[in-house]
C-alpha cells in the first residue's frame, strides 16, 4: 500500500470531528446521530425542546473526545438557530459537520393546503440554508474544512403514486415535494460556490422510511411499488451518513445520494 494511502478504517473514522444533527431526537435523525457517534464523532443534537436534546445526547455511544451535547434550536426561527449554533461552538469549540435533518411537518395535501401553509413549509429550506452558511463561515474562520449534508427525499426527485395514498389519509403533500426538490438544487448551488472554501455539500435522500404508526395499508401499498418490496429501516441510513460525513467521500460534493430501495430506478 502506498505510504500516503489511508486505510478504509481511517477514511470512515470521525474521531476529532464534531457533528451537529438537527432534529436528532427523531425517527431517522436519532439513527444518524448514533452512526456518527459510533464512527467517533462528538455529536451535538438539537431539538426545539432542550430536555429532549439533552436526553438523546446522553444516550449516544461515548467517544474519547468528550461528552455529546444537546442544544435548543428551532431552524424555523433565525434567532434560535443562531443561538443554538453559537451555544454548541462555545461549549465544544468547533463544528465540522452539519446534518440538516430537522423538519417542521405539514399534513395538508394539494387539496387542502393554504398559501400560508405552503409558504411555511418552504421556510424549512430557509433554515437549512442559514445553518449551512453559519457552518461555512465558522470553518472558514477556523481555516478548516467543513461538511454540510442536507436530508432530502426521493420525493424531491420522483413523483408519488396517488393510488398508494388513496383512502389511507392525505396524499404526499405537494409543498413537501417542492421543498425536497429545492434542497437538491440548493446542494448543487452551494457545493460549487463553497468548494474553494473546502466545504463539501451533499444531500442524503431517503426513500420510503415510514414511522411505525403509519397506516398498515399505506405501508403495504408502498412496499408493492418498491423494487425491494419492503420499507427502509432507520439503521439503513447509518452507513450512508457516515460515508458522506467522513473522508471516505472526500472527492464527492454537489451530489444527491438516494437510499430508496431502488424506487428511483423504475
Amino acid at each position: 500500500m502506498p505510504v500516503d494511502e489511508p486505510s478504509v478504517g481511517q477514511l470512515f473514522d470521525l474521531s476529532g470531528k464534531v457533528a451537529l444533527v438537527t432534529g436528532g431526537t427523531g425517527y431517522l435523525g436519532s439513527a444518524m446521530a448514533r452512526a456518527l457517534a459510533e464512527a467517533g464523532a462528538q455529536v451535538v443534537i438539537s431539538s426545539r425542546q432542550l430536555h429532549l436534546a439533552e436526553q438523546a445526547a446522553a444516550e449516544l455511544p461515548a467517544v474519547g473526545t468528550g461528552a455529546h451535547l444537546g442544544v435548543e434550536l428551532n431552524h424555523m426561527d433565525e434567532s434560535s438557530l443562531e443561538a443554538g449554533f453559537t451555544a454548541a461552538v462555545d461549549q465544544l469549540g468547533q463544528i465540522d459537520v452539519l446534518i440538516n435533518n430537522g423538519h417542521e411537518p405539514l399534513g395538508n395535501d394539494w387539496s387542502t393546503v393554504t398559501g400560508e401553509q405552503f409558504t411555511r413549509q418552504l421556510a424549512n429550506a430557509t433554515g437549512y440554508f442559514l445553518l449551512a452558511r453559519l457552518l461555512r463561515d465558522h470553518v472558514v474562520r477556523r481555516q478548516a474544512g467543513g461538511n454540510v449534508i442536507f436530508v432530502g427525499s426521493m420525493y424531491g426527485v420522483v413523483g408519488s403514486y396517488p393510488d398508494a395514498y388513496a383512502g389511507s389519509g392525505p396524499a404526499s403533500p405537494v409543498a413537501y415535494q417542492t421543498l425536497k426538490a429545492g434542497l437538491v438544487q440548493m446542494t448543487r448551488h452551494l457545493a460549487v460556490y463553497w468548494a474553494d472554501d473546502q466545504v463539501r455539500v451533499n444531500c442524503l435522500s431517503p426513500g420510503p422510511f415510514p414511522q411505525p404508526q403509519a397506516p398498515p395499508e399505506l405501508i403495504e401499498r408502498l412496499a408493492q411499488k418498491s423494487p425491494l418490496r419492503r420499507m427502509g429501516q432507520p439503521h439503513e441510513l447509518k452507513g450512508a451518513v457516515v460515508f458522506l460525513a467522513s473522508a471516505a467521500s472526500s472527492y464527492l460534493t454537489g451530489h444527491n445520494l438516494l437510499i430508496d430501495g431502488g424506487w428511483s430506478a423504475w
